[in-house]
């Protein structure tokens, strides 16, 4: 069993965050299809069997574009940072038709810095109050996924939000504003011939917190 990942990835990606612009990254494309592009494509068309075991309803999309992969350039159109391109590779396995912030999971992949997670990142206020309603009316479910979230909570309120008691027994997840998992991977496992297995597994101790969540907005998992 051939990696899908080399340690080439790690090191162009260091060298795109040393020179990140255009004419750098025109001139260094092929690198870029070797190393990062197509070792990625090449994984999530592999990952769609193991997803389909851990949830039927969940998408790895290998197209070149508008698929599992995001995009190498950032979008700067709004941003103050103009630099043109990512320097981390990241990849989404989310619901079919629904965007990066539905639940599902996710690879993050820099040097130095590579996780899986799952959950929901700045959702919208309506989609964060139904999951609210589900601690409060699934107790015993959200105590069995609780335990495994551990995002930083420095964005969570400070009171809790509008409609719910200040004394319910999950006052301090009422308040959260972010909820999910992640779990860190090392350079090394990214290159390992058993990455699939790795990532994988990962995903299955995600997997309940990625469930509870997509049941709580209406989806299934």
């Amino acid at each position: 069993m051939s990696a899908y990942f080399t340690p080439e990835l790690f090191r162009f990606l260091t060298r795109l965050k040393r020179n990140n612009n255009r004419d750098w990254f025109l001139a260094h494309k092929d690198e870029y299809e070797t190393h990062v592009r197509q070792p990625a494509l090449r994984f999530i068309g592999d990952f769609a069997a193991p997803l389909f075991e851990i949830s039927p309803y969940l998408v790895a999309d290998p197209r070149p574009s508008r698929g599992s992969m995001f995009r190498i350039y950032r979008d700067t159109r709004f941003s103050g940072d103009k630099r043109p391109y990512k320097t981390h590779l990241a990849m989404r396995f989310s619901h079919q038709g629904k965007d990066v912030h539905s639940p599902g999971f996710y690879l993050h992949l820099e040097p130095g810095g590579c996780f899986a997670a799952s959950g929901l990142w700045h959702p919208e206020p309506p989609v964060l109050l139904q999951v609210r309603s589900a601690m409060v009316s699934k107790p015993d479910e959200w105590r069995a996924v609780r335990k495994l979230l551990n995002w930083d909570d420095a964005s969570k309120l400070s009171r809790p939000p509008r409609g719910f008691p200040c004394d319910h027994e999950f006052v301090e997840d009422l308040k959260l504003r972010d909820l999910g998992t992640a779990v860190d991977l090392t350079d090394k496992q990214i290159c390992s011939p058993r990455f699939m297995e790795i990532f994988t597994t990962a995903c299955r101790k995600m997997s309940p917190v990625a469930a509870f969540l997509s049941s709580a907005v209406g989806l299934k998992f």
